[in-house]
């Protein structure tokens, strides 16, 4: 009975995974009744039995419960503080404008307006800067200003941030094997691989992000890290750096951009090595206190208390939004240069769109992947940091624009998303720039 369950929590951790991104979008379920508030969950004292979200039985991350759970990680498993220190919150400066009746075409060149977007894509929170100005800031369902929402994948942009950093410094040299930070990693995939080709993806391993294969690596990814329950009598790894040494290689390293969430737990584990810090104590230390950050943000962390690096993070909107109006200042924010320049111009110069190409991303047409960010190389100059189920940061240099956006989006893959809210995006740096 008890490896019946572990089954059935196993397809259903990390989201509604499993849910094919080729669901028609039509097919999808009414946003508005899957507002989380209106469902109940979670509410009373104690909340009554069909609207509790727990970890233990997979419930939460079901769709709709992911639309509070999403919100609520560190009630749900443990986490390692980002302290936002003791000096005084930066100021986001206001201009709010009404962009709900903005319109556009989307992917069948049906109008849409704005506020329509946001809604079909679940949106739980958004905010939009405009030449250092907050110009839109709404809140669904259970959202609120200080209350962090886990920020998936856009994780991997925060940890090839502060590996560049570290490179810039001469701690780690992109250049060096992984091993000289990491000898534990020698008879693994990773054993003739460099640094950089784990900060720019370009690596060759066994390991499979399918969620609808329950043989995919995934799966071992999750239950080492403490993302479900394991199973009675499991000999498995039991944290993150004991599945890490155990990945074999497949392929050739530097040949293709392969989006895979274990080489961002490399670099986090390499971003340690090198600094001798934890990654929320980097992070608190050389971004958080400095950029002026209103909340603490965490990591979710496995067994040891080590950081989910690929996908953990879990922050407010206003503080994803300094960080993000920060990149597109050069690394300049609240009265001091937090980033070198020249961290910035290397993550906007992006790597090679032919390396990426290889990988099929179909809306993503000649971007290519640097330092953990996603590279536009279009005339508006646009990168990015993408998450899972619609968590993203989306800077516009030539349009001065930044948008940062949460959401609970019962489909994973975000190419459920992309073809309405890219043009979405588009339409409001035009709009910004008349």
């Amino acid at each position: 009975m008890q490896q019946t369950f572990t089954t059935t929590a196993l397809a259903t951790i990390l989201g509604v995974l499993c849910i094919s991104s080729a669901i028609a979008q039509s097919s999808l379920p009414d946003p508005a009744a899957t507002d989380p508030q209106k469902l109940g969950w979670m509410q009373g004292f104690p909340p009554a039995p069909d609207k509790l979200v727990q970890f233990a039985n997979g419930s939460s991350y079901q769709f709709p419960r992911t639309r509070w759970s999403f919100s609520h990680s560190r009630e749900l498993g443990p986490t390692a503080n980002v302290w936002h220190g003791a000096g005084p919150v930066s100021v986001l400066p206001q201009a709010l404008q009404s962009l709900d009746d903005l319109r556009f075409k989307d992917d069948k060149n049906t109008e849409m307006r704005w506020a329509d977007m946001l809604v079909n894509t679940y949106t739980d929170s958004v905010l939009v800067m405009h030449k250092g100005k907050v110009i839109y800031e709404k809140y669904f369902g259970i959202s609120k200003p200080y209350l962090p929402h886990i920020a998936m994948s856009v994780t991997k942009s925060f940890v090839g941030t502060l590996a560049a950093m570290l490179a810039a410094e001469g701690k780690i040299n992109p250049a060096d094997p992984v091993t000289k930070y990491i000898p534990e990693l020698k008879d693994s995939a990773y054993a003739d691989a460099t640094v950089r080709q784990v900060m720019d993806m370009t690596i060759g391993v066994q390991y499979s992000e399918n969620y609808a294969d329950p043989k995919a690596e995934v799966w071992d990814y999750a239950r080492a890290g403490g993302l479900l329950p394991a199973a009675p009598g499991y000999s498995g790894p039991k944290n993150f750096y004991d599945f890490l040494t155990k990945l074999k290689k497949e392929g050739e390293h530097d040949q293709a951009f392969a989006y895979k969430t274990v080489n961002a737990e490399v670099l986090a584990w390499i971003v340690r090595r090198a600094s001798g810090q934890s990654l929320a104590e980097l992070m608190s230390e050389r971004l958080w206190q400095k950029l002026g950050a209103e909340n603490d943000a965490y990591f979710a962390v496995d067994s040891l208390g080590t950081e989910q690096g690929g996908g953990g993070l879990n922050l407010t909107l206003r503080d994803m939004a300094r960080f993000g109006e920060m990149m597109r200042n050069g690394g300049q924010f609240n009265g001091q240069q937090i980033i070198p320049k020249e961290v910035v111009a290397d993550i906007r110069k992006g790597g090679d769109p032919a390396k990426f190409a290889q990988a099929g991303y179909k809306m993503l047409p000649g971007y290519s992947y640097r330092n953990m960010w996603w590279v536009g190389h279009n005339s508006h100059q646009t990168f990015e940091a993408r998450g899972i189920h619609g968590q993203r940061i989306y800077i516009d240099p030539v349009a001065e624009m930044v948008i940062v956006k949460f959401s609970s989006h019962p489909i994973a893959a975000n190419g459920a998303s992309d073809p309405v809210t890219y043009r979405a995006f588009q339409a409001l740096a035009n709009h910004l720039m008349k």
